[in-house]
């Protein structure tokens, strides 16, 4: 869970989320970022798609990496003003068509 610190400079939170892939939530997802971007704000990006995570290719930055600090990830961040900073499942891969194996509590708490 994010502590409420992680979040204390949001101001705004934008869910575009469907049930259904292929119906577009990666390109409205970018054409919001760069209009609030031309708009004067920064805008971050938390791409979870694990079935495809298309928001790195989308900006051209998939081969770029995040890094590790003492308080997180560091995002990828956009154009020389860095204005939009992206975080997604693709820059954890190795390559973009490996599968993402998401691993949780099993159900009897067995290992």
């Amino acid at each position: 869970l994010l502590e409420r610190s992680n979040l204390a400079g949001v101001q705004h939170i934008v869910l575009v989320l469907s049930g259904k892939g292929g119906v577009g939530k990666s390109t409205i997802s970018t054409e919001l970022a760069l209009s609030l971007r031309h708009s004067g704000k920064k805008v971050g990006i938390l791409d979870v798609d694990l079935c495809g995570p298309t928001i790195p290719r989308v900006f051209r930055v998939q081969d770029s990496d995040v890094h590790q600090c003492d308080s997180g990830w560091v995002p990828v961040f956009v154009g020389q003003d860095k204005s939009i900073s992206l975080m997604s499942i693709g820059f954890l891969l190795e390559r973009p068509d490996d599968a993402v194996v998401w691993r949780g509590p099993k159900k009897n708490g067995t290992v």
